[in-house]
């Protein structure tokens, strides 16, 4: 599963900023413009624009307008999950085709909604990166604490046949 545009880029923005932010967030920095952002990172400053509003919405960012205006980080960057960013600007990370409330993903002959086969399965690879991403903060990406944190899942050759 491949996150969209929307999900990347608000995390590459999200991480930029980190990156000139104070160490707590909460020092008296400057705050860091999107144009700075968006230069940097080679992002649109308007797709950017579009992302930072659902960053501030979830309480994510601060924002600072007038002259020598931009955005802060709300929270240290130990204490953003790279998951909150990715659903603060509406990204799902279902892997499944069915809508959250619905019956499924299919209809039976009489019309219902019903799960496909491989629902489980995609429902649960959405589910692990959940998890992955709730796992990794602003700092961890930082600080390069990233690599080998994907955990391997027991091997199927080694289950035994019920």
């Amino acid at each position: 599963m491949q996150l969209s545009t929307r999900g990347r880029y608000a995390v590459m923005a999200m991480v930029e900023l980190a990156g000139r932010s104070c160490p707590d967030a909460t020092s008296p920095c400057g705050p860091v413009t999107l144009g700075d952002i968006a230069a940097s990172q080679q992002l649109s400053l308007c797709y950017l624009e579009q992302l930072f509003g659902g960053l501030r919405r979830a309480g994510l960012v601060v924002s600072a307008r007038g002259p020598g205006g931009g955005y802060r980080l709300a929270r240290p960057a130990g204490q953003v999950a790279i998951a909150e960013i990715v659903e603060a600007v509406d990204e799902t990370l279902r892997a499944t085709r069915c809508t959250d409330g619905s019956g499924g993903c299919m209809r039976d002959a009489d019309g219902a909604q019903i799960k496909c086969q491989t629902h489980d399965l995609w429902d649960e690879l959405g589910q692990q990166i959940h998890f992955f991403l709730s796992g990794i903060t602003l700092a961890d990406v930082l600080e390069g604490r990233v690599l080998g944190r994907a955990v391997r899942l027991a091997d199927p050759a080694l289950r035994e046949v019920a």
